[in-house]
């Protein structure tokens, strides 16, 4: 599957001047949400990483997400594992279940986000699971910036990358991406304005 041309088919693939999460700035953004809004390729998608995730031997009862861009993406994967599917909210700087969600001692846990860029929302989310007895298993996401190493791919993890070494993280692909920190930006040096397209504000 050519995952870069499904998210460029679903314009999901930006092109601009782009303020990121990180404080850093990029001429490219991947807006996975322009993808998920079509469900037929969000199956598509979580289909062959659900493939990729049983072909590795993973036991998993349940996918996490953390809320809210990951919900969608970890609600198809576990429909694409046949499993349950829950999510996790922000709570003072950390993550938090509610919405009368359980986690059973020992529970396997897969939590899932449409992107891993360095995994900090993830690493969150495993926290308040494991924190209520869950075991997690593994990371998945649709899309990876290439900061942490996936399952299959070439990159080795950075430094900024938070995620655990000793759980694998699977994706689809990596999606490298040059990030400039706003003073070396070259675009700002062209008198562009940086935009800000992701779900937070």
């Amino acid at each position: 599957m050519n995952v870069e041309q499904v998210y460029k088919d679903a314009n999901a693939l930006l092109e601009g001047h782009f303020l990121l999460a990180s404080g850093n700035h990029s001429r490219r953004y991947l807006q996975s949400a322009k993808v998920l809004e079509y469900p037929k390729k969000a199956s598509l998608l979580t289909d062959a990483l659900a493939k990729m995730i049983k072909e590795a031997g993973i036991e998993v009862d349940t996918v996490c997400a953390p809320a809210l861009g990951g919900v969608l993406a970890g609600y198809e994967l576990a429909r694409s594992l046949d499993v349950r599917s829950i999510f996790v909210e922000k709570k003072e700087g950390g993550m938090e279940l509610r919405r009368g969600f359980e986690v059973a001692e020992g529970e396997k846990i897969i939590i899932c986000e449409d992107i891993i860029t360095t995994g900090g929302s993830a690493l969150k989310a495993a926290q308040a699971i494991e924190a209520l007895g869950g075991k997690v298993v593994a990371f998945a996401s649709l899309a990876n910036r290439g900061f942490c190493k996936r399952v299959g791919g070439n990159n080795e993890a950075k430094p900024e990358c938070k995620l655990p070494n000793d759980i694998p993280l699977f994706s689809l692909d990596d999606f490298t991406f040059e990030m400039y920190a706003p003073e070396d930006c070259p675009m700002c040096k062209e008198g562009s304005v940086a935009i800000k397209p992701g779900s937070k504000s």
